[in-house]
């Protein structure tokens, strides 16, 4: 099921790769903010279902605005950059692929396992590349502690927490609606930072239990021109799950819409000579912290590892130096799979009072060397 590497069908990697991008809502911005930064891609097409809008971020940005199969279609697109929601996600990227390009998506990779696995299957049949976010764990924070880890600087590691936690997204977002259905909730929007990161630290989760729940709290949208309007909820807002590594280590994950406050420690680490406070795998450069076993205070790591000043895309741009290179991207369908198959597992064994055994394996990928 393998989407890594390329093989000799589709278009090759030029310098720059040429970016089509499907989507040009709230989580666009960041990436058009980023791409003057990333020598490796250019864009040249937007696509959105406003044409509007679309036409109004392709005059900012001096570029095509195209309908979605137009963009699909085009010779002047080498890969298509998919932001769409993510019901669309999956069969967004089939068309791309169908159409010959290579594809890099916002998470999640699909709603389902049964969704992606037909993606990295046609991919690889291809010859064509998947990628997927999140690449913030590309980044100094999450690149630095795999590094202290990789080291032995806290031992042999033993466990991991990890404590998200946000009241609602409809207190932010102007159109939330779709983080309360399928897609979305807190596992499927924000498990894949933290989930990402643990499988770079520890290598594929073989086994998970958990609970998830949710509340009958009503969610209004706070702010923007639906404000006032009341959600329907339609997935679990609070979830709490332990995984088991191939490694042995064993990691506890809470993920939650429903927590006003907390001082819950974000992310850590813990091992036999020490422990690891985790930069916050949804940034690319927030610090991480050790404390040993000699002296149990925590102490700021200088940079070790990853990209700096780094910013949404550059898994993007490192899957354009690998189609170049024949080699392996990090941000890579594989991966993403994996953690996908994590998430249904969670809320399988949630739903079922169960422990689910993880069918699905990826590689960790390549450390990014600093800089």
């Amino acid at each position: 099921m393998s989407a890594g590497v390329a093989g000799d069908a589709g278009p090759r990697a030029a310098a720059p790769l040429r970016v089509g991008m499907v989507g040009v809502g709230n989580i666009s911005k960041q990436y058009l903010e980023q791409f003057p930064s990333l020598p490796d891609l250019r864009l040249t097409a937007v696509a959105d279902l406003d044409t509007a809008r679309a036409a109004a971020v392709a005059d900012e940005q001096g570029v095509q605005a195209l309908g979605v199969d137009e963009l699909l279609a085009s010779p002047d697109v080498d890969v298509v950059l998919n932001l769409t929601i993510p019901a669309a996600h999956a069969d967004v990227a089939s068309r791309a692929l169908a159409a010959g390009k290579h594809v890099y998506g916002e998470k999640p990779l699909a709603l389902t396992t049964a969704e992606a696995a037909p993606v990295l299957a046609a991919a690889q049949a291809a010859g064509l590349r998947v990628g997927s976010a999140p690449d913030t764990v590309l980044g100094t924070g999450i690149q630095t502690a795999r590094a202290a880890l990789d080291a032995g600087r806290i031992g042999t590691p033993v466990a991991a927490a990890v404590s998200w936690s946000a009241p609602g997204h409809e207190l932010w977002h102007p159109a939330p609606g779709f983080y309360y259905q399928p897609g979305g909730g807190p596992l499927l929007d924000m498990g894949p930072y933290y989930l990402t990161s643990l499988v770079t630290f520890f290598g594929s989760v073989v086994r998970v239990s958990g609970s998830t729940t949710r509340s009958t709290r009503q969610r209004t949208v706070a702010t923007g021109p639906n404000a006032g309007q009341v959600l329907p909820v339609d997935v679990d807002t609070h979830v709490v799950a332990v995984l088991e590594h191939e490694d042995g280590v064993v990691s506890t994950v809470t993920l939650s819409f429903e927590v006003w406050a907390t001082e819950a420690p974000l992310f850590e680490v813990h091992g036999t000579a020490g422990s690891l406070s985790v930069a916050d795998p949804n940034r690319f450069s927030d610090p991480t912290r050790i404390a040993t076993a000699e002296d149990r205070a925590f102490q700021e790591l200088p940079v070790l590892a990853g990209h700096r000043d780094a910013g949404r895309g550059v898994g993007l741009a490192d899957m354009a130096r690998a189609i170049a290179s024949g080699e392996p991207h990090r941000a890579s369908g594989d991966l993403a799979f994996h953690v996908l198959d994590v998430m249904e597992s969670i809320a399988t064994a949630g739903r079922e009072h169960a422990v689910v055994e993880v069918a699905s394996r990826a590689s960790r990928p390549a450390p990014v060397p600093l800089g």
